[in-house]
């Protein structure tokens, strides 16, 4: 028997209906896609805003205009702020008050150097003594920094830029009162706010450079490189360090291969 004009007429409606409803689960379900799609973007979107943002923080904290300055330090220790003298120091009437002469070699570049009596005479004398005793040979030259600050650091126990606590001293002597530090300056490392952190290292000024006081004071300047800064520098300082950081082992390993001084 046929279908009734009624039953095709319902079908059609059928028909109609469920394309109908196909159209809108179609547009339905593109516009879940769009919508996870814009969402994905905007989070990817705040995401790498807050690493561009995060990025830029560190650049000028470290390399940019807000880098600390890099500061001529050893590690600390409890007995570094007790204001007395720790280990076999020499007494400061060694220096005998005068103006000494002589040689500090760098991976064979000698400079030559002097040091104030006067104005240093504790650091002078434990340089002298040190000097005399050999301590110095054989050492490295653990730290170079170029800047703001550009300076060569040397004298490590180690090598590592430990202190070392059994030979420690004061008081900060002929610190810049306006903490300018000349090219050539031969000045004492120590740990930050202890004046009596003093002891075998020191710093090497490579240029004009302005180091902050911090609460113990500046850094005692007992010395001058007279001649054969520029050669330690090409030598040594234009390599630049290791890790290309502005503070950091020198690329060129460099050692002390020899100290003399009258």
């Amino acid at each position: 028997m046929p279908p009734s004009k009624n039953a095709e007429r319902e079908a059609r409606a059928a028909r109609e209906r469920l394309r109908r409803y196909s159209a809108r689960q179609s547009v339905h379900e593109s516009q879940v896609r769009r919508r996870r799609r814009d969402n994905i973007l905007a989070i990817g979107g705040v995401v790498l805003v807050a690493a561009l943002a995060t990025v830029t923080q560190v650049v000028y904290f470290t390399a940019g205009p807000g880098a600390p300055l890099p500061e001529p330090s050893v590690t600390s220790s409890p007995d570094a702020t007790t204001g007395q003298n720790i280990g076999d120091i020499p007494d400061p009437s060694t220096a005998e008050a005068r103006v000494w002469d002589g040689t500090l070699t760098l991976n064979d570049i000698p400079l030559g150097i002097e040091l104030d009596g006067a104005a240093a005479p504790q650091a002078v004398a434990a340089f002298v003594q040190e000097a005399a005793d050999g301590y110095f040979v054989d050492k490295t030259c653990h730290r170079l920094t170029t800047g703001p600050a550009y300076l060569l650091q040397c004298g490590s126990l180690d090598g590592t830029g430990a202190g070392d606590p059994s030979y420690m001293f004061g008081p900060i002597e002929n610190a810049p009162a306006d903490n300018v530090y000349p090219a050539g300056t031969i000045a004492l490392a120590r740990a930050g706010g202890a004046a009596y952190s003093q002891g075998h290292q020191f710093f090497i000024m490579l240029r004009d450079g302005t180091i902050p006081s911090d609460s113990a004071g500046g850094y005692t300047v007992f010395g001058t490189v007279t001649s054969g800064l520029d050669a330690l520098i090409a030598g040594v300082a234009d390599a630049g360090t290791e890790d290309g950081s502005a503070d950091g082992r020198p690329a060129v390993a460099t050692t002390i291969t020899a100290v003399t001084v009258q």
